[in-house]
């Protein structure tokens, strides 16, 4: 007779994340979105600056910033998002530490190792969107950019020409302002426009003007009911004429073509024209997932904190190996197009290293190895023999069952 009553066999529920997985895949995400926004807001507010300061001071047309801006921007997400999830891991584990969740998950038989299960599940869609940056979207970025320069460097210098603000054409001698513009009938009003002409400096002053094309392509600006000023002001050759109509020619400029940059060149490009520079920006373009997985794997040892302790330490000796790690890759990257390194030494030895130093590190703290326990387990042998010259003693426990 059975002891306990038995059922039909139950079907069971269909699998679900645990709890384990679904914390830390929230918090993962929220912490990784905070400091990739926080990391983006100042990469874009300083390049900002550094367009706004070249769009004033004339280097670069106030319409082209903008574009410039998403540019430049793409160039730094790949960094961005590696920086972003090696912290957001970092963050969130040290938490867990100091707040001792870690004692109740490990307590529960969650190891050192079930972490790197969520972690990899957290960080391989990243890995997956910086190798895509960085092998493809931010070559394309860089070569748009450079021709979208090319080209707001080839406009005319009426067409550069911004609304309320002075502008030097690019031969040095002349100088437009331009006060409004009417985009629908080709018109300008409030026209100045101050050259050199064989050593004598003219101005004009119209209230209006507008472009013309001839048929055989000449293009020429045309000033209407305006004054010329001719000569140095005081002398007798000074002049003052007034016209209804005054043609300026615009010299046309021709498209620059864009440079031969291997930032700039496809990952195809770079495979069939193997050049110690080029392999070595393909090492970069790989060693970048590459080295945002390794990341994300160190942060899980890296991130033990004492409860009692703060985590700031822990905090710096994690940037100090991201920016060791980051330098030594530009390094041997810069050797590899230098020829002083090979190509596969260059890629894999910096990364081979790195990973050992993560094995390392998860089998230090997964063996509790600690040199301030192994000298306590030697100091009470050393300090057991000046008791025995004081006298016999009765032998313990331990030491029969030592001795049989």
């Amino acid at each position: 007779m059975q002891d306990y009553p038995q059922t039909g066999r139950i079907k069971s529920k269909p699998f679900r994340k645990s709890i384990f997985q679904r914390a830390l895949a929230g918090e993962f995400a929220s912490n990784g979105l905070l400091v990739f926004a926080v990391l983006l807001g100042i990469v874009v507010v300083s390049q900002l600056i550094r367009l706004l300061g070249d769009a004033v001071s004339g280097r670069l047309a106030v319409d082209g910033v903008l574009a410039l801006l998403g540019f430049s921007a793409m160039n730094y997400l790949p960094v961005l998002l590696s920086v972003s999830l090696f912290i957001s891991i970092l963050l969130t584990l040290s938490r867990c530490y100091k707040d001792s969740e870690m004692v109740v998950w490990f307590s529960s038989g969650v190891g050192l190792t079930r972490w790197i299960g969520p972690v990899l599940a957290y960080a391989l869609p990243v890995v997956a969107v910086i190798a895509l940056l960085s092998m493809v979207l931010t070559p394309w970025a860089l070569l748009k950019a450079d021709q979208f320069k090319n080209k707001l460097e080839s406009r005319d210098d009426v067409t550069a020409a911004t609304p309320g603000m002075f502008r030097e054409s690019n031969q040095a001698d002349r100088v437009y302002f331009i006060e409004n513009v009417d985009p629908g009938s080709n018109r300008i009003s409030n026209v100045f426009v101050q050259s050199e002409q064989n050593g004598r400096i003219g101005t004009m002053v119209a209230r209006q003007g507008l472009q013309e094309t001839l048929p055989n392509g000449d293009r020429f600006l045309v000033l209407l009911n305006g004054t010329r000023y001719e000569g140095e002001s005081g002398q007798r050759d000074y002049s003052i004429i007034e016209f209804e109509r005054y043609a300026i020619r615009i010299d046309s400029i021709p498209v620059k073509q864009p440079r031969i940059w291997v930032r700039t060149m496809s990952t195809p490009e770079l495979w069939n024209n193997p050049t110690p520079w080029n392999l070595a920006e393909l090492d970069w373009r790989l060693g970048l997932p590459i080295s945002a997985a390794l990341l994300a794997m160190l942060a899980i040892p890296l991130s033990y904190v004492n409860p009692r302790a703060g985590r700031s330490l822990n905090l710096i000796l994690a940037l100090v190996l991201y920016m060791l790690y980051n330098n030594l890759i530009s390094v041997t990257n810069s050797w590899v197009g230098q020829e002083k390194l090979s190509q596969g030494i260059g890629l894999w030895g910096i990364h081979a290293a790195m990973l050992l130093i993560t094995v390392l590190m998860f089998h230090r703290r997964m063996t509790l190895f600690s040199l301030r326990r192994v000298l306590a387990g030697k100091r009470p042998r050393l300090a057991a023999n000046p008791s025995s010259e004081a006298g016999p003693s009765q032998p313990s426990a331990l030491d029969e069952t030592e001795q049989r």
